[in-house]
């Protein structure tokens, strides 16, 4: 069986490349292009290695905060009468896809203002991620990954609503991973000047088609949770 909340997760990373890039490129450009090599040793391979670095501290970020949303809405669900509650998240959760697919689509761009609800906790990490750089090691690399991990993000929030109603830790995590792994390709190619991806996923009938599946997956779950009232 299809878990739409995993798949969608996922196509929103992959068709979120130029937002991703727009968010994140810049450091991962900034840094990758700073990276030292000894004699002899392969520059891409190096690069390669810190950017595969970075961006595993920066998804364990997503699985983490996917898994504390999951989690803590299972636990509110003691509180409140269970099967009016998931239906409840997950009619957010529906209404927050159709949003996110819209945005993938070009054709509205309302989910980038979720992204000013971030600012106030990126204002006490900012301090920290700046101290990290210039990255010059692996070390340095894993802790500003898991540090920008926590950018405001309209994509990252929206994907949230769903891990929030899985109403579960464990899939929490696995709908942010799913997220994550989505937006590795547009990252890795941003720190390594390969573009072919991003140059793809910013084709318009590529966004239009990819984001009225989401539509459609969104459609779906507040199908199943209208029907859940009847």
């Amino acid at each position: 069986m299809i878990d739409y909340n995993i798949t969608g997760a996922f196509l929103v990373g992959l068709m979120g490349a130029g937002h991703c890039i727009g968010m994140c490129g810049g450091l991962v450009g900034a840094f990758s292009s700073q990276l030292a090599t000894t004699p002899g040793q392969n520059l891409f391979a190096s690069k390669l290695k810190f950017l595969l670095t970075y961006n595993l501290g920066r998804i364990l970020s997503y699985s983490l905060a996917g898994a504390l949303v999951g989690g803590s809405a299972s636990a509110l669900g003691m509180l409140f009468d269970i099967d009016l509650y998931l239906i409840t998240l997950r009619v957010i959760a529906g209404v927050m896809m159709i949003i996110t697919g819209l945005y993938i689509a070009q054709i509205w761009s309302g989910v980038v203002q979720i992204e000013r609800l971030g600012k106030f906790i990126w204002r006490f990490l900012s301090p920290l991620a700046n101290r990290v750089v210039p990255i010059r090691t692996l070390r340095q690399a894993f802790v500003g990954g898991v540090l920008w991990g926590w950018l405001p993000c309209g994509l990252v929030y929206s994907t949230l609503t769903w891990a929030v109603a899985s109403h579960s830790a464990q899939q929490g995590a696995l709908i942010m991973l799913a997220f994550g792994l989505g937006t590795l390709p547009a990252l890795l190619s941003a720190g390594a000047a390969a573009n072919m991806l991003g140059q793809w996923v910013q084709k318009r009938a590529v966004r239009v088609v990819s984001g009225l599946i989401l539509v459609l997956f969104g459609l779906q779950t507040l199908y199943i949770a209208i029907a859940q009232l009847n």
